[in-house]
């Protein structure tokens, strides 16, 4: 008996250090997981992975690689004070946000640490780096949202099949297991206890978090907070049309702006009627498109306005963009594929993983359905995210109900810490009403209404004041309503629609050597040839009158040329530093006059070689001349290709 009883001993021993050594957690240095910071030497950066296992509580001992940056603080100050920061998405990547940190305000005083959770971005495994690409492709074509939908989700389980295929255990991909390998990194880097910064779907995992881990919290600050995942989805069209209708009505109330754009809401849903009948195909980079070619139908439409709510300078081109739509200026729309591109960059994989454990599931179809239809002239609400109920579906046939998961976060009412939360007064999808409520949540809790902006607006210079006196100064008194400082919404109007401005401004930021290098020195070449023949001309050292005309012909051609390429450069950086987004579709009035210099330009430049061929036996030194002619080619070739002409 005593035998028996000693090998059952000694059995759940052994099986009790072998649970022990599969959750065995440890962090690996690497070197920068970056290039751009693979000869930093300063000592302020730390790299490497959290090896943690990829079920927590399974036994099969399987880990996973979380890729990890501690941007270690940048005052001498002795406290081990720290701040981790959780990307939304989900599905979006950390480090990738590492910019918004370098110089961020807290970092002073805070160790910064930045993640790529479970599953996306440096971690490994990734998931899926392609699905993204594969649904712009899907988005692109000319067919039914009944297409698109079924396209999609078969993208998506084809998908999901290789991540089965691949060993991957989708399960463990849901906020609670992101909450549990944020605890194991907070006791791993020795941390008492951290600050929680989590953005957009991030807070609710920083929510979970919290509940699950209250002791691992210094303070909570969530921007753009999810508050009941049971409305995220059912919700959706609402939160849209309200930060939309927003925009109607500072249109509607401004002489101005009505006057450029009048009855907006009218011509929005004019749009949507159109396209549903007539879609717009349009030019793009087949970079982002292999076919060079993307079909606008009313559903890209409407998320393209939906994702424009997301960002303060974008909103103040929606009039312009919906415009755009109506008068069917396909010219112009090419550029907004690109917004299209960066919205589907984060990992899918990860995103259907916790979706479809922990959001679709909690939402009801028939009340998404019902209150979609309260917005008659949307047609269903928007297909980008209704198509995701398809999606879940499929992607939860015969799955295992202990799969799906609902987490109780009614003791963060318990919670001592103090809480900042953000939300964006044109915010579509988490609008200012679950602000007020996800702080009502909390006992100790401060709410920011970031009035002007949309989606995360944390990360702008009011915000990140408000965050750094909160967390670096808990005992100073917050300025609630610190965004009423914030610029007013200015509208665009008066744009000159050119698709090439976009491009070009793009092309030269790139600073690619090889490519600029032959407009460089054909500029070069006119601006000698500017001084070298007017001092000649000056001097009267021609003695023929083709010498002389055709000289004079190109001192003047050569001049506008240069003037409307410094002039050109000269409005994108201005434009550029007042709304960014209106180089996608050309130039404010303001800056007419670089067009008045390209028609100029052009016909001076036509003429002088026109002259040139006619006289070109009786002229002298007809190699120079031809060199700076062909300079003057090179500029407008240039030109040309970047779309200007």
């Amino acid at each position: 008996m005593k035998l028996k009883i000693t090998s059952i001993i000694i059995f759940l021993l052994i099986n009790f250090l072998g649970n022990i050594q599969a959750q065995k957690v440890t962090f690996e240095k690497t070197s920068a997981l970056l290039p751009q910071f693979k000869d930093d030497d300063s000592g302020k950066m730390i790299w490497g992975y959290l090896n943690v296992p990829e079920t927590w509580g399974g036994h099969d001992g399987k880990t996973i690689k979380i890729a990890v940056t501690i941007l270690k603080k940048t005052s001498n100050v002795k406290s081990s004070k720290a701040i981790v920061f959780i990307q939304g998405g989900p599905g979006a990547d950390g480090i990738a946000n590492i910019w918004s940190w370098l110089n961020h305000p807290l970092r002073e005083n805070n160790d910064i640490i930045v993640l790529d959770i479970r599953g996306t971005g440096l971690s490994k495994p990734r998931l899926s780096e392609d699905l993204g690409k594969k649904f712009l492709e899907i988005l692109a074509k000319n067919q039914s949202e009944e297409e698109d939908e079924k396209q999609k989700t078969n993208a998506a389980m084809l998908c999901k099949q290789d991540l089965i295929n691949r060993g991957i255990n989708i399960d463990s991909y849901n906020s609670l297991a992101v909450a549990n390998d944020l605890h194991a990194l907070k006791s791993i880097l020795k941390y008492k206890e951290w600050n929680v910064y989590g953005v957009s779907y991030g807070t609710y995992v920083a929510q979970v978090y919290a509940s699950t881990y209250p002791k691992d919290i210094e303070s909570l600050v969530l921007d753009s907070a999810i508050y009941d995942m049971s409305t995220y989805y059912v919700d959706n069209t609402a939160n849209y049309m309200n930060s939309l209708q927003k925009i109607f009505k500072i249109c509607k109330n401004d002489k101005k702006y009505n006057k450029e754009y009048p009855n907006l809401e009218k011509t929005y849903y004019e749009v949507i009627a159109d396209l549903e009948k007539n879609p717009l195909t349009v030019s793009v980079d087949k970079s982002l498109v292999p076919s060079g070619k993307f079909t606008y139908n009313a559903e890209d439409f409407k998320v393209a306005i939906q994702q424009a709510l997301y960002n303060k300078q974008l909103v103040e081109v929606i009039p312009v963009l919906i415009y755009q739509f109506h008068e069917r200026k396909g010219e112009s729309l090419g550029n907004l594929v690109s917004a299209f591109s960066s919205l589907l960059e984060m990992d899918y994989g990860v995103y259907y993983c916790i979706s479809c454990n922990e959001a679709l599931p909690n939402n009801d179809f028939s009340e998404y359905q019902k209150k979609a239809s309260e917005f008659k002239g949307l047609s269903g609400g928007i297909s980008f995210y209704k198509s995701d109920f398809k999606v879940c579906d499929a992607w939860n046939k015969n799955r295992n109900e202990g799969s799906i998961k609902s987490f109780n976060l009614s003791n963060l009412a318990l919670a001592k810490y103090p809480v900042l939360v953000f939300s964006g007064e044109f915010d579509p999808i988490t609008p200012q009403t679950n602000g007020k409520k996800v702080a009502a949540r909390f006992g100790n809790a401060h709410n920011i209404e970031a009035y002007t902006y949309g989606h995360v607006p944390s990360f702008t210079g009011i915000g990140r004041e408000v965050a750094e006196k909160f967390i670096d100064h808990p005992e100073q008194k917050l300025d609630l309503d610190a965004f009423k400082k914030a610029k007013t919404i200015k509208l665009v109007t008066g744009v000159i629609i050119n698709k090439g401005v976009s491009r070009a401004g793009s092309s030269i930021g790139e600073l690619n050597p090889v490519f600029l290098f032959p407009l460089i020195i054909a500029l070069g070449i006119m601006l000698i040839f500017i001084f070298m023949y007017f001092i000649k001309l000056i001097k009267r050292n021609y003695t023929t009158i083709q010498d002389k005309i055709i000289r004079t012909c190109l001192i003047i051609t050569s001049l506008i040329g240069l003037g409307l390429f410094v002039s050109l450069i000269m409005a994108i950086l201005n434009v550029s530093k007042q709304n960014f987004f209106i180089l996608a579709f050309g130039l404010p009035e303001d800056f007419g006059y670089v067009f008045s210099l390209l028609f100029g330009f052009l016909g001076c430049l036509a003429l002088t070689l026109l002259y040139f061929l006619f006289t070109i036996k009786k002229t002298n030194q007809r190699e120079a001349i031809f060199s700076v002619i062909f300079s003057n080619i090179l500029l407008a070739t240039y030109l040309f290709y970047w779309g200007i002409i």
